[in-house]
């Protein structure tokens, strides 16, 4: 299961989690998994399970184009994401901006999301957007002011 937690990992970090990243760590994953089905004796059964939900789950979106677009312009030559490089093809930068997005299961997205629910109590089901985004940035920033 080292593949697939290595996998989840990267998926759920706080920083530099982009939708770029999706498919390389995808592919990656499918070609440690059937290293492994290869080599490994003991655990087959679970390996080709785990391939077949990887293959249930993500297999349109291997195909995706905008997906595929936004790994080819996440990494540069030295595989990190440098928005210096873009600077100089201002619609390649916008095209960027625009497909790699924070992906929505990633650690930090979840933790605002815990925290909203924690604040949107029944009392508290006629606030505003504006007040309630405030109340949520108190929240989440109490730790700078203290």
């Amino acid at each position: 299961m080292k593949p697939v937690v290595k996998a989840l990992n990267i998926l759920q970090s706080e920083t530099n989690t982009h939708m770029g990243w999706l498919l390389p760590v995808i592919f990656q994953l499918q070609a440690k998994l059937s290293r492994l089905e290869t080599s490994s004796k003991m655990c087959l059964p679970l390996i080709r399970e785990v391939q077949d939900g990887v293959q249930k789950r993500f297999g349109e979106m291997m195909h995706n184009p905008e997906l595929i677009a936004a790994a080819i312009l996440l990494l540069n030559r030295s595989g990190l994401y440098k928005m210096d490089l873009l600077n100089s093809f201002p619609h390649i930068r916008n095209l960027s901006l625009k497909l790699n997005t924070g992906l929505p299961a990633s650690a930090a997205c979840e933790r605002l999301f815990s925290s909203a629910g924690l604040l949107f109590t029944a009392k508290r089901a006629r606030m505003n957007s504006a007040n309630f985004e405030n109340k949520l940035l108190l929240k989440l920033n109490r730790k700078f002011i203290e």
